[in-house]
């Protein structure tokens, strides 16, 4: 039985599975605070397994049903993340909350993020239970997902390419072919093809929040160094502290933000070490990282989607230094963009030599910034996702409509 609603509204559900780090649920909020602001009474929830997904500030309309949260250990496996249960028991409750949440909030559109059927298959009752009520299904995707021959074998083992036969009606990749086409080794059929659209980058807004104090080195033109969720962060941030404990000379001081998936010994280590140097201070998180990108002279990342996006829309000079394991994903990204000049990148050679790093932070200041580089539809993301989506929330207001009209007025006795 299909849900029933107290109020009027169109209806989004997003559903991101968040085993670790921080991208996709700022993709997803991304997507859904745009949404709100394009749609009058669009009410949108985020389904997440971010433990920390309580520390950012959602705007009115957007809310956040948390699942338990589950971990990848480096053999690969999945385990409870906070829960003494095994992890079938987690998956379980995880898809059982799931469903119920789709089946009473009745979306018009689910929008599922890059997992096709969901952390070990979880949303695939949820995706049938939709389908089955002509709820449109959506599949969005990163710009790279991985190399294909990890990629292939990847899907093949999630069974991936049957839930983007059966259920999904459209696959959105929030990127340009011109930086990757993710799907391009799976072999898909011409009617999976037909799905796809590319909607570009999603850009990024900075909206100042009073209430969170900026650090003392932001009164000062600072460059910004940051490993996103910092859980895979350690090397990039040894890397910079040794070129500032090399050079003391490096044109401008550094705000090193280590990320809240960061070892807590590691994060203690390179607090020490950053309170040693005059020039560098380091945080562990801060939940508006537009704000400090937004004010910085440039930008020292690992190339995450969402840091790039930023980097594209806030108009920074970037030296990214992508991660190869467990994926080539930031590798593929990084390469391509410099390719087009809208980054530079520095390969982690292992040695991480101090010199090298010093160098790349002495050249920043005459890297061209991306809006010197002309790429049509660059950031024309979230554009193109409202105009996918305006349809159907259109078809369901008017479907409003045709029931109002269609209820008779009781006129009582005067």
């Amino acid at each position: 039985m299909a849900g029933v609603r107290s109020s009027r509204g169109g209806r989004v559900l997003i559903y991101s599975h968040d085993t670790f780090g921080l991208g996709h649920l700022r993709r997803c909020s991304t997507i859904a605070h745009h949404l709100v602001s394009e749609f009058d009474e669009l009410s949108v929830i985020i389904l997440s397994g971010s433990p920390i997904i309580g520390s950012f500030d959602f705007r009115a309309r957007v809310d956040f049903v948390r699942v338990p949260g589950v971990i990848k250990l480096r053999n690969g496996e999945y385990t409870a993340l906070n829960l003494h249960i095994d992890l079938e028991e987690t998956l379980n409750m995880r898809s059982s909350i799931i469903e119920h949440t789709a089946a009473i909030f009745d979306p018009d559109i689910f929008i599922v993020d890059k997992e096709p059927g969901g952390l070990r298959g979880e949303v695939l009752e949820t995706l049938k239970m939709l389908k089955e009520r002509g709820t449109r299904l959506v599949l969005g995707l990163r710009d790279v997902l991985d190399e294909p021959a990890l990629l292939v074998p990847e899907w093949q083992r999630k069974n991936a390419l049957p839930a983007l036969k059966a259920f999904y009606d459209e696959i959105w990749i929030y990127g340009l072919p011109q930086i990757c086409e993710p799907l391009a080794g799976l072999d898909l059929p011409r009617a999976v093809e037909r799905k796809v659209t590319y909607t570009g980058y999603l850009p990024r807004a900075v909206s100042y929040s009073p209430t969170t104090p900026a650090p003392e080195i932001t009164r000062q033109p600072y460059l910004l160094v940051t490993p996103g969720g910092g859980g895979d962060g350690e090397n990039l941030i040894d890397w910079v502290l040794a070129a500032y404990e090399s050079d003391m000379l490096l044109p401008y001081p550094a705000l090193l933000v280590l990320g809240p998936f960061m070892q807590p010994e590691r994060q203690a280590e390179f607090l020490a070490r950053a309170a040693e140097l005059k020039r560098v201070e380091a945080i562990i998180f801060n939940p508006h990282m537009e704000n400090l990108e937004d004010n910085a002279v440039g930008i020292v990342a690992m190339g995450g989607y969402n840091t790039f996006c930023e980097v594209l829309s806030l108009d920074k000079r970037a030296v990214i230094v992508p991660r190869t394991l467990p994926r080539r994903e930031q590798l593929i990204r990084a390469s391509q963009a410099q390719q087009l000049g809208l980054v530079r990148m520095l390969e982690d050679d292992g040695a991480r030599d101090a010199a090298v790093m010093a160098a790349a932070l002495r050249a920043l200041p005459r890297q061209p910034q991306p809006s010197e580089i002309v790429v049509p539809g660059l950031l024309e993301g979230l554009v193109n996702v409202s105009r996918l989506v305006e349809p159907w929330l259109r078809r369901h207001q008017e479907a409003d409509l045709n029931e109002d009209a269609a209820t008779p007025i009781a006129i009582g006795p005067r």
